[in-house]
């Protein structure tokens, strides 16, 4: 039986700590389905030929090519669903999927239930199920039976909560179950971290992910502690060698096998 080389990732973080590129720090070509127009300020956006747009209502995805990155401008409920049937379908070329943000992409959905904004026990009964239904969906690809996907991440905002906990931001019965949806459940942070061999510099921020459990912030994972309790300066590509070994081995292992 083959095992997967994959892994599903929520990150959760302050404003502007690097959630957006960890997202795609995934493997290539990659799909970023993007509620918050983060895709303009990533570096592949200044790289000619490294980005291109996708509308999967209208077009079919792009050909395989010199582009990494893939964008959707989400802007409703109902892209989501269109993404996730083309990726259902096993007919693109992509590797990895990263959702920015599922917080926000709660937000919309919320909006196509209602446009006053009050919602009724009838309707967050309903917004619960399209969104746990979504998640499950997404995450599933990593289970793809002809074009399995290496890596789905998710994105969320963060609050600390009644208990005082920091945890991912989304509403309603959501939040207690997005977490046990997921491989890695990872709270992103920036250290100032001084140069010891030069004392006179100025300290350089470098992001750590914790992933393992705390008690203020919402963090763990299943993958047998091979990533340690804090992956330093995080890359998604990274923390699959961590989990499978390199791609390479990875490989030539299934072929003995």
């Amino acid at each position: 039986m083959t095992i997967n080389r994959a892994l599903s990732i929520l990150v959760h973080g302050d404003s502007k700590v690097g959630k957006s590129t960890l997202g795609n720090s995934t493997p290539a070509p990659r799909l970023l389905v993007d509620a918050e127009a983060a895709y303009r300020f990533l570096p592949e956006h200044m790289q000619p030929g490294k980005m291109v747009f996708w509308d999967p209502h209208t077009e079919n995805p792009p050909e395989a090519g010199e582009w990494e990155t893939c964008v959707v401008k989400t802007f409703d409920f109902a892209t989501m669903k269109r993404v996730l049937e083309w990726l259902n379908s096993g007919v693109h070329p992509f590797r990895s999927v990263t959702i920015d943000s599922i917080s926000e992409i709660q937000s919309r959905a919320k909006d196509d239930l209602t446009s006053s904004g009050k919602m009724t026990q009838q309707l967050w009964g309903d917004l619960l199920y399209e969104m746990d239904k979504l998640v499950r969906g997404f995450r599933d690809l990593t289970e793809h039976p002809t074009k399995p996907l290496e890596a789905v991440v998710l994105t969320a905002m963060t609050q600390a909560q009644k208990d005082g906990k920091y945890r991912p931001y989304v509403q309603g019965q959501l939040a207690v179950k997005l977490p046990y949806f997921l491989d890695v459940l990872g709270y992103l942070y920036v250290d100032n971290v001084q140069d010891p061999s030069d004392p006179t510099a100025p300290a350089e921020p470098v992001r750590r992910l914790l992933v393992a459990p705390h008690d203020l912030f919402q963090a763990g994972e299943r993958v047998g502690g091979r990533l340690g309790t804090v992956v330093t300066n995080p890359k998604v590509t990274d923390m699959l060698d961590a989990v499978f070994g390199s791609e390479n081995n990875h490989d030539e292992q299934e072929k003995a096998e």
